[in-house]
């Protein structure tokens, strides 16, 4: 697969980024439609959305779709192509990143976060993302070179544990820490929530390290608007700092969740959560 990510990087370089998109459509997605990914995307356009079987199967496919083109993108980044980035609530970013405190910034498997590391940039503030441990070596390397010259730090999740002190430091250097809020990564410690109708899990652990703090939160999310252009969406998650930390982070999981369930209204076909969300019977 190293050898395929280094080919494609090379390919995008002297290409058009439709053409790959083209390709992905007719051989790539249709063999996913018999992976299980399938059938949990499936239940999610028939059991959250309530559509006929006809329209889930097809936003089933358009879904598959756009994840090959998020995936594509970020390989035609590495390879030095660039997109229109249209940010909304950009100055709530600035204002923090303003700040001498440190902040959280929850992200989802949804659309492509993955520009938001190469678009909201502080100067002053270094950008800390928590990543798997378990991705691509050739992914990891064409991040870190492409964040080579900004200041920004990958932390990748290690079965020790030890990423739970780099996290430590990097709040209290009064550092960005960006983190999904809708995995759980093998943790049994969870908050449940009301999701699209129907009660879903989710990890404890970023919600409890903002309130722990008192720390503000953003919830930043990229949707995909065209084969050119993203639009990034910053919204704060407001919380009552002086309620008891049980409130806190219930205010914090239910804020989240209400900004999820807002950006899948208008972009249904962006959730990329292929595993069995809600635990549908």
């Amino acid at each position: 697969s190293y050898l395929i990510h280094r080919w494609l990087i090379g390919l995008l370089r002297r290409i058009d980024v439709r053409f790959i998109y083209v390709f992905a459509y007719v051989f790539v997605v249709p063999p996913c439609l018999f992976r299980p990914g399938f059938k949990f995307i499936y239940r999610f356009f028939r059991l959250r959305f309530r559509q006929s079987p006809f329209k889930a199967f097809w936003n089933t496919y358009l879904n598959h779709c756009i994840f090959a083109q998020a995936v594509i993108d970020k390989f035609a980044m590495y390879a030095g192509k660039k997109f229109d980035v249209q940010i909304e609530g950009y100055d709530h970013f600035l204002r923090l990143a303003s700040q001498k405190e440190g902040f959280v910034q929850l992200s989802s498997h949804m659309g492509n976060y993955e520009i938001a590391g190469y678009t909201l940039e502080a100067e002053t503030k270094r950008f800390n993302a928590i990543v798997f441990l378990g991705e691509k070596e050739s992914v990891m390397e064409n991040r870190n070179k492409m964040f080579a010259h900004t200041n920004i730090r990958m932390i990748p999740i290690r079965q020790d544990m030890s990423h739970l002190f780099e996290i430590d430091q990097a709040l209290s250097d009064g550092e960005i820490l960006s983190i999904p809020g809708d995995r759980i990564w093998g943790s049994q410690k969870v908050l449940n929530a009301v999701f699209l109708g129907k009660e879903a899990c989710f990890p404890m652990g970023p919600f409890t390290v903002a309130a722990m703090r008192g720390l503000e939160v953003l919830a930043v999310n990229v949707m995909k608007e065209s084969s050119k252009c993203y639009r990034i969406y910053v919204t704060p998650l407001d919380y009552d700092k002086q309620a008891s930390r049980r409130v806190q982070t219930d205010q914090l999981l239910h804020n989240y969740v209400a900004e999820l369930e807002r950006l899948l209204a208008l972009y249904p076909t962006q959730w990329y959560n292929y595993f069995d969300f809600w635990k549908d019977e």
